[in-house]
């Protein structure tokens, strides 16, 4: 039998900080979902969208589906959270009152807070609504998926606390091997394992002196030419369709056909915007996949021209 202070030191009896969990090598879970769901109404309930004379406020919650926790793995923290979000807003043009929703079907730790899904809808149709609505959507937008980035800050540094037990040796001050503690490392599940490192130390002096080195690309122009049995306008239907769209890609797709507009397509993992539109005859599309380095773009182009067959 093990005796205090007595034996092989691997084998010795004794009080450490991280007893429970030694040198957190164990898997520990915390839920986080009730914690969110109050960060989140406080975030984004009543929350007010003013600039350049026009002003819309989120009136109420319509829907908040959802999940979230916090883990540790071998001191590592990894974080799971997924939102089904429905803002009902509310705003006013010309002395008219406007109402409509704001859809975030899909926050979670799969995508970045630029990449979250964001769609504007109102309840009615005529010059004052579609003037707030295209506020929402060039506006609102940007300052919504604020509030949710500052939900996941909040959840990353809040739970965070705690949850990594301090090893023996950090609690008696004995700690004799040099550890650098800059970040902390959260990795995220999903599609793309991405790993998120949040600053909470700033240890070196001349890290300001150090220069940002972009990521080098090997990048190809590729030109293919393809046969359909069809007329051009069926072609282009099925490619700017949504009901085609979705039928294609068998899952929930965002199309806003206008220059400028933005495409999700497979759960985010392609995205881009419409950059130029010819009915039946052009489309040019930025377009990239989520794994690709932020900010890096693709431009595909598509010429249709339709030619009458001899046979």
């Amino acid at each position: 039998m093990a005796k205090w202070g007595e034996g092989d030191p691997r084998w010795i009896v004794e009080e450490r900080p991280d007893a429970t969990n030694v040198n957190n090598w164990h898997w520990t879970e915390k839920n986080a979902t009730p914690w969110s769901k109050d960060k989140l109404k406080v975030l984004l309930d009543g929350f007010v969208i003013a600039e350049s004379g026009l002003e819309c406020t989120v009136t109420k919650i319509d829907k908040l589906d959802g999940e979230a926790t916090a883990n540790n793995r071998k001191g590592k923290l990894i974080f799971f959270y997924e939102w089904n979000i429905v803002l009902l807003w509310k705003g006013r043009y010309n002395d008219e009152e406007v109402t409509g929703k704001v859809s975030i079907p899909n926050l979670s730790e799969e995508n970045d807070v630029d990449e979250v899904e964001l769609t504007v809808s109102v309840d009615s149709s005529n010059p004052a609504s579609e003037k707030l609505k295209l506020f929402m959507y060039n506006i609102g937008r940007d300052k919504l998926r604020k509030q949710l980035d500052t939900y996941i800050r909040e959840l990353k540094a809040d739970f965070a606390k705690g949850l990594i037990l301090p090893k023996k040796d950090e609690m008696n001050g004995t700690e004799t091997a040099p550890q650098k503690k800059d970040k902390e490392t959260v990795y995220a599940s999903g599609f793309n394992k991405k790993k998120i490192d949040l600053e909470t130390v700033t240890s070196s002096p001349d890290a300001s002196k150090q220069k940002s080195v972009g990521c080098k690309l090997d990048l190809k122009t590729l030109q293919t030419t393809e046969k359909f049995q069809c007329r051009a306008n069926e072609l282009f239907d099925a490619l700017t369709r949504e009901d085609m769209v979705t039928a294609f890609t068998r899952g929930h797709v965002k199309h806003e056909l206008f220059k400028g507009g933005d495409f999700v397509y497979f759960g985010g993992n392609i995205s881009g915007k419409f950059e130029e539109i010819v009915q039946n005859k052009k489309i040019v599309q930025t377009w990239r996949y989520k794994q690709w380095p932020s900010g890096h773009y693709s431009t595909v182009t598509m010429e249709l021209e339709e030619k009458v067959s001899l046979f």
